[in-house]
């Protein structure tokens, strides 16, 4: 697993130029890099807090090919991703078996829920060390609108926090550990038993890597399972 957050390392200290072609707004490109711009500027509003980050967007799946999108510059990650996918894939299978055990359910229930095809993307992102880490975030607080996020940090800086009681708890990285993160879909799934994780990242004067590996229905809409509706 920590080869995934060291592969994704090495995607953010590409030479300028490749990483440039690769930047893109069209969701539809198989890989694509985003960038968070900031200004660092002391007088602006505290409830006005800049991003400083960047981040690779690209699917991920059990066996299909999803590499072959992916250009030259990125032939080592997409190796490490392909055995990566397979791990991760038979782990959503087992959290979700648990947890429909959980809500007093048959193993399979809620994985019946998810279509044939999933919808599986990831996320890599990229915190370069910040001068000034109290004017930025590395992201947000937000939660996740899909089912799952297994999540992979790189051993170093801490970033990534959640919300806990009304107070930031951070979630400090262990060797070879997934951070489990439940989105909105399992929230209404279960009718609530289960609830979606408030969290964000912030920043440090070192660099962070983290690896999310999100999965979800595939059409993003999630009604209560029908034996709990009306639990």
């Amino acid at each position: 697993m920590r080869q995934g957050a060291e592969r994704a390392d090495a995607i953010f200290h590409l030479p300028r130029q490749e990483r440039a072609r690769l930047i893109s707004g069209d969701p539809s490109k198989g890989v694509r890099f985003v960038n968070y711009s900031v200004s660092l500027d002391n007088d602006a509003p505290q409830d006005k807090v800049d991003m400083w980050s960047e981040c690779a967007h690209h699917r991920w799946h059990l066996t299909d090919d999803f590499t072959s999108q992916f250009p030259e510059c990125l032939r080592s990650y997409g190796e490490v991703m392909r055995e990566l996918s397979k791990e991760l894939g038979g782990l959503a299978d087992r959290l979700l078996s648990l947890m429909s055990q959980g809500l007093g359910l048959k193993n399979d229930r809620l994985k019946r829920r998810f279509e044939e095809d999933p919808s599986r993307k990831a996320h890599a992102n990229y915190c370069p060390p910040c001068p000034a880490p109290e004017l930025t975030l590395g992201l947000r607080p937000h939660k996740d609108p899909i089912a799952l996020n297994m999540l992979i940090q790189s051993l170093g800086a801490s970033g990534l926090q959640v919300m806990k009681d009304g107070e930031w708890i951070a979630i400090d990285p262990l060797p070879n550990a997934l951070v489990i993160n439940l989105g909105d879909q399992l929230q209404i799934l279960s009718n609530g038993r289960y609830k979606s994780t408030v969290h964000r990242a912030v920043n440090n004067k070192d660099a962070r890597v983290s690896l999310a590996m999100f999965y979800g229905l595939l059409n993003g809409v999630a009604d209560p399972i029908e034996e709990l509706a009306d639990v």
